[in-house]
């Protein structure tokens, strides 16, 4: 795990080849199949040298949460720990992990005139009221929330003011534990190299035309899936605004912040062993030596 840029398919790729074993993607976009560019999605030949899973196997037109998400993957690791001793798991979307290894408590029902009502003040009002009530009524989920996705803040909004229960509060509660031991290995490098790497993804992207990307599933731009940075930012062109430069300085400025708001989540994470990303050799010898020492099974 570890934030956008910082090459976690790169070691992914590294893990599964030398313990010989598949990779399950806990990537909350890189499921769709519409967005291959914007995502960063692996590609044919990465695909085709290790076997991957949740990799552009849905659309964009249906929807696709977290509790899906852990559910169809603690299925799928189950199926899978039928032939391998070991099994890798790799993402930058900190909920979607957390559903998977520690599971989802439920969530209460929210009255349908609350959910309503925020509907229509966020049409009447915009994106920057809605972050300026999330960041009033439940700062500590906004700390770690992508601001750019209007369906998250208003879901958050919508179980403060439904029933008085935070967002923040319901994710730090427990559900059903993977029943399966777990290494957690994290990602970083020093902001200024994170940053470069950042921009030039951006840059690459364009050039392999994330623009064209973003003009086929516009139609789809209400949808949740497209509710991220990347698109919005061409959306927001599309309707006029800016300029195809201001945009691409848009995405990284965005994804800088996006980056920000993962390691936030995951340094909360006492559990995280953290590394370089360039240090891949030492994470294959420190997850060996944790087979070694009975700390995991291999």
């Amino acid at each position: 795990m570890g934030p956008t840029a910082a090459g976690k398919t790169a070691l992914a790729l590294a893990l599964a080849q030398h313990f010989q074993t598949e990779i399950v993607s806990a990537d909350s976009r890189q499921v769709f199949r519409e967005l291959p560019i914007g995502t960063a999605q692996p590609s044919a030949e990465e695909l085709q040298r290790i076997p991957h899973h949740f990799i552009a196997d849905r659309s964009v037109e249906h929807p696709f949460s977290a509790a899906d998400f852990s559910r169809e993957a603690r299925q799928r690791i189950a199926d899978l720990a039928v032939r391998y001793s070991t099994l890798i798991v790799c993402g930058g979307s900190g909920m979607y992990l957390q559903a998977l290894v520690e599971g989802l408590d439920a969530m209460p029902d929210v009255p349908p005139e609350v959910r309503g009502d925020i509907a229509h003040q966020y049409k009447k009002r915009g994106l920057s009221w809605l972050q300026d009530e999330v960041k009033i009524h439940d700062p500590e989920y906004f700390a770690v929330v992508d601001t750019q996705n209007p369906q998250r803040l208003m879901r958050a909004l919508e179980l403060v003011l439904g029933t008085g229960q935070r967002m923040s509060q319901l994710r730090a509660g427990k559900g059903d534990k993977l029943p399966y031991p777990v290494l957690k290995i994290g990602l970083d490098l020093p902001r200024p190299e994170l940053y470069a790497r950042i921009d030039a993804r951006v840059d690459a992207m364009i050039e392999q035309g994330l623009e064209r990307e973003a003009r086929a599933v516009f139609p789809f731009r209400e949808r949740n899936a497209l509710q991220t940075v990347g698109y919005q930012e061409w959306f927001d062109f599309f309707d006029g605004t800016g300029t195809r430069m201001e945009v691409a300085a848009k995405i990284k400025q965005h994804t800088r912040q996006y980056a920000k708001r993962q390691l936030t989540w995951f340094r909360r994470d006492t559990g995280i062993k953290w590394f370089h990303p360039g240090e891949i050799s030492a994470i294959i010898a420190w997850v060996e030596r944790q087979f070694a020492d009975g700390h995991i099974s291999n």
